[in-house]
C-alpha cells in the first residue's frame, strides 16, 4: 500500500495526511470547493460528520511542472480537498494516466466505502476503484451547458451502469433520468434556514428600491431581460453578485442602475440579502436551464425576500403557488412582478407564514439524512458487508 505517494499537504510540503478509522467517501467534483458554496459543499460537510470525506477536484495545469502531485488541505473536520497539479500541454490520455496514478497512490483510495460523482468526466481515471456504494449525484444536465466535453454523454452512460444510486438535483431532471437507472431518486435544492433567516433580523433603510441576484453569471443568465427591466425602471437599483463564467463581461448590460460587485462569500450572503428589497432570478429559458432547480430560490425566501423569476420548470412546480414568488415570462411581466414584489415587502409580512411552511421540510440536514439512509441500505447489501457478517 503506497500511502501518501505523490501527496503534498498544502503549506506542509511532503507531509502525509493522517488516516482515520471513519468510512471513506471520495467525492469527484467538477466544481472547485472555493468557487460557489452550493449543493456539493452542503452535502459533503454533512457527510463529514460520519465519514472521512475527500473531495477530488479537477486538475490545475502548471507550466514547467517537473512532477505531477496532489495538494491537500482541510476544509473542515474530516473533510479534505484534493487538488491534482499536472504539467501544461499533456494529451487527454496522458492526463488520465497521471490522474489514475495519483489516485491509486492516494491513501483514501485504498478502501473507500462510497464513491460519489458529480461529473462522469472523472470516471476514466477512477473506474478501477472498488467501493461498497457508487453514487451519481446528477445536479445539472451538464451536457446542455456551454463548452460541455464531447465525451460527457458516453461517460454518463457508463456511470449509470456503474452507479448503485442516482440522485438528481430536481424533479424535472429526475423525470429525464429515471428510466436510465433502477434506483434514481429526486433531491431538489434544500436550504440552511437558520443561516439565511439571519437576514430578516438585519434592519435596512433603502432609499432606492433595490433588487438583487447572486449566483454564477453565465449562459443561463438572461442578459437582455436584465437590460429591459433596468431601462423600464431607472429608479430601481439592480445588484448582480457573482463570478462571470463562460461569457465575456462585455456582454453584460451596462446601465447606471446596474451594479456587478463580483463574488460574495457564503457567510456574507445573509447580510447581502438584508440590503435588498426583492430577489431576482432572471434566468434565460434555454437548454442550459431546462432541468435546473436553483438552490437560491429557498435561500431567498428563507431570508424573507420575495422572488421574481422567469418560468423555470422546477421553480414554477415547487414555488409558483406562493404569494412571495412572482413568475414572469416576458420583460413586461417581469417588470410588473418587480413592482408587485416591492409592494409585498412593504406590506404587513403575512405572506411569510406561507413561505415558512413551504420551507419547513427542505433543510439540507433532512436531504443528507435521506441520502445517507439509501447509501446505508446499499452498503449493508454489498458483498464486503455480507462477508463480514458471515
Amino acid at each position: 500500500m503506497r500511502n501518501g505517494v505523490g501527496v503534498r499537504n498544502a503549506g506542509e510540503s511532503g507531509s502525509i495526511v493522517a488516516l482515520d478509522k471513519r468510512p471513506v467517501l471520495i467525492c469527484f467534483s467538477h466544481l472547485r470547493w472555493d468557487f460557489v458554496f452550493q449543493r456539493p459543499q452542503h452535502l459533503m460537510c454533512r457527510f463529514a460528520r460520519s465519514h472521512s470525506v475527500h473531495v477530488w477536484e479537477e486538475p490545475i495545469f502548471v507550466s514547467a511542472l517537473i512532477e505531477p502531485h496532489l495538494e491537500t488541505r482541510r476544509a473542515a473536520s474530516n473533510l479534505t480537498i484534493v487538488t491534482p497539479h499536472l504539467a501544461e500541454g499533456l494529451s487527454e490520455e496522458a492526463v488520465e494516466a497521471q490522474l489514475k496514478r495519483l489516485l491509486d497512490g492516494y491513501h483514501a483510495a485504498q478502501n473507500p466505502q462510497v464513491l460519489w460523482y458529480y461529473t462522469p468526466m472523472m470516471l476514466p481515471f477512477s473506474q478501477q476503484l472498488e467501493a461498497d456504494c457508487v453514487v451519481y449525484d446528477c445536479m445539472d444536465e451538464l451536457a446542455n451547458f456551454r463548452f460541455a466535453p464531447p465525451r460527457l454523454l458516453e461517460l454518463e452512460s457508463e456511470l449509470f451502469e456503474r452507479a448503485d444510486l442516482v440522485f438528481t438535483g430536481g424533479y424535472s431532471l429526475y423525470e429525464a433520468k429515471k428510466s436510465r437507472h433502477g434506483s434514481a431518486h429526486p433531491f431538489p435544492s434544500s436550504v440552511d434556514i437558520k443561516h439565511f433567516a439571519q437576514a430578516r433580523a438585519i434592519p435596512t433603510e433603502n432609499t432606492v428600491p433595490t433588487f438583487g441576484f447572486y449566483g454564477v453569471l453565465d449562459e443561463r443568465f438572461d442578459i437582455d431581460l436584465l437590460a429591459a427591466i433596468a431601462e423600464a425602471r431607472p429608479d430601481y437599483r439592480f445588484i448582480m453578485v457573482g463570478p462571470i463564467v463562460k461569457i465575456s463581461p462585455d456582454e453584460l448590460p451596462k446601465r447606471d442602475n446596474i451594479f456587478y460587485p463580483g463574488p460574495a462569500a457564503y457567510e456574507d450572503l445573509p447580510g447581502l440579502l438584508a440590503e435588498w428589497d426583492v430577489a431576482l432570478m432572471p434566468f434565460a429559458i434555454n437548454e442550459a436551464t431546462k432541468f435546473i432547480s436553483p438552490t437560491k430560490t429557498p435561500e431567498y425566501l428563507a431570508a424573507g425576500k420575495p422572488v421574481v423569476s422567469t418560468p423555470i420548470r422546477d421553480v414554477v412546480r415547487h414555488y409558483g403557488r406562493l404569494e412571495g414568488v412572482k413568475i414572469a415570462a416576458t420583460p413586461e411581466e417581469f417588470v410588473q412582478g418587480c413592482d408587485e414584489a416591492l409592494a409585498l415587502i412593504r406590506s404587513d409580512g403575512e405572506w411569510l407564514a406561507e413561505v415558512d411552511q413551504a420551507l419547513s421540510s427542505m433543510s439540507w440536514d433532512i436531504t443528507q439524512a435521506r441520502m445517507a439512509g439509501l447509501i446505508a441500505r446499499v452498503v449493508e447489501d454489498s458483498p464486503a458487508s455480507v462477508e463480514a457478517v458471515a
